[in-house]
């Protein structure tokens, strides 16, 4: 009841700055998982269900007569609706007060899949009612998706043991290659390790050599797996969370070579990737400093200007960065003018990568940190790859 009043509260505040009417929630058979985030789990719901948060902080839970009862604990002021009509009959005396714009999970064109969970007829439906809808991205980011102080520590905690762990496994290469190691090998020592500091490794890591390095999300087996040796390069990426209702990912990617000296090729490309992933960070900074709003593509557009200018551009195939939280792939805002344009606001309290990535055929360069938006701007809270890990 607690986290439902703050959800609220939170909610509340962003729709009177917004000029937001109210925030309508629907879910039918958990499609829309924003529903059980602000209401939480409740099993067995059959029938499509409407939680109306107003601008007043209120919010009404309409459901149909047979599940209603579930709801009873939520804390919430429940409405029962027992047929079509009558759902739309209550759906619209609901509507009949609001004034301004109707926030939905909904993205225009679809333009924003994270922010994109209820189908189209239910969105003319509402706009049947004479409803203005319009998307509910920035208003769920600003509710649900910023950090506490305990989440924010908790996420400290498990960036530490990742950069001791991915520091951890390049020596377990150079230890073990002269008798032979996998890629295969250096995951479950890394799934080893992360496990023994009690943190949730729900799947990866990625430990990649050569060409599979090109592949940004490869992950070896015990089938298909590389032996890693002299001459080889070698990105990981690993992620991780402590358990809990306060658990926050954090993630990065480091590269290594296994030799006394890195190729100018890979030496070349690795500057690049570090410049644009530096140059994302330092734009952001230089936002805070003229308090200037940014949106996720702003962000990726320079550094993904970066590399096209170096010749790279057809090798960046990914958003430069992704939100973080109680999953590794938050609900938050994304660096992104690539996959989507991403136009949420990065806004205090929520956590991104920056990974800018070039994948060759022959070899992949990928150097992540995190990034958490405090008041005061730009907190790095991951140690930040300077040069290509020597392994020998």
């Amino acid at each position: 009841m607690a986290l439902l009043s703050q959800v609220f509260q939170q909610a509340a505040e962003y729709m009177a700055q917004a000029g937001l009417g109210a925030w309508l929630i629907y879910d039918y058979h958990g499609m829309n998982p924003v529903f059980q985030r602000v209401v939480g789990e409740v099993r067995m719901v059959t029938r499509p269900c409407y939680l109306l948060v107003t601008r007043q902080g209120k919010g009404t839970l309409m459901a149909h007569h047979v599940d209603i009862g579930r709801f009873r604990r939520a804390g919430l002021k429940l409405q029962a609706y027992v047929s079509r009509a009558d759902l739309v009959e209550r759906l619209t005396v609901l509507l009949a007060g609001i004034r301004g714009p109707v926030a939905m999970e909904y993205s225009p064109l679809g333009a924003l899949p994270r922010a994109s969970r209820v189908d189209a007829g239910t969105v003319e439906l509402v706009r049947s009612l004479g409803a203005e809808v319009v998307s509910s991205a920035d208003l769920f980011q600003y509710a649900t998706q910023r950090w506490s102080g305990e989440q924010l520590a908790s996420h400290k905690r498990a960036a530490s043991a990742l950069s001791e762990t991915v520091q951890g496994a390049f020596r377990y290469i150079g230890e073990h290659f002269p008798t032979g190691v996998t890629e295969y090998q250096v995951a479950q020592y890394i799934r080893r390790r992360l496990s023994e500091r009690g943190l949730e490794v729900p799947d990866g890591p990625v430990v990649a050599a050569d060409a599979h390095s090109g592949d940004p999300h490869y992950e070896p087996s015990r089938r298909r797996s590389t032996a890693i040796g002299p001459g080889q390069w070698v990105l990981i990426d690993l992620w991780a969370r402590e358990p809990g209702e306060a658990g926050t990912f954090a993630d990065i990617t480091w590269v290594g070579y296994v030799g006394e000296r890195v190729p100018e090729h890979h030496a070349k490309v690795f500057e690049v990737v570090a410049r644009a992933r530096d140059a994302a960070l330092a734009f952001m900074e230089q936002a805070v400093r003229e308090s200037r709003a940014l949106e996720g593509w702003h962000v990726d557009r320079v550094a993904r200007d970066l590399i096209e200018k170096a010749g790279y551009g057809d090798y960046f195939t990914h958003r430069l960065g992704h939100s973080l939280g109680a999953e590794v792939h938050a609900d938050a805002v994304n660096l992104d003018d690539h996959e989507t344009h991403d136009t949420r606001k990065l806004i205090p309290g929520i956590g991104v990568t920056i990974e800018p990535g070039i994948y060759l055929p022959e070899f992949g360069v990928r150097s992540e940190i995190d990034v958490y938006i405090s008041d005061d701007g730009p907190l790095v809270t991951t140690e930040v790859q300077r040069e290509v890990v020597r392994i020998d």
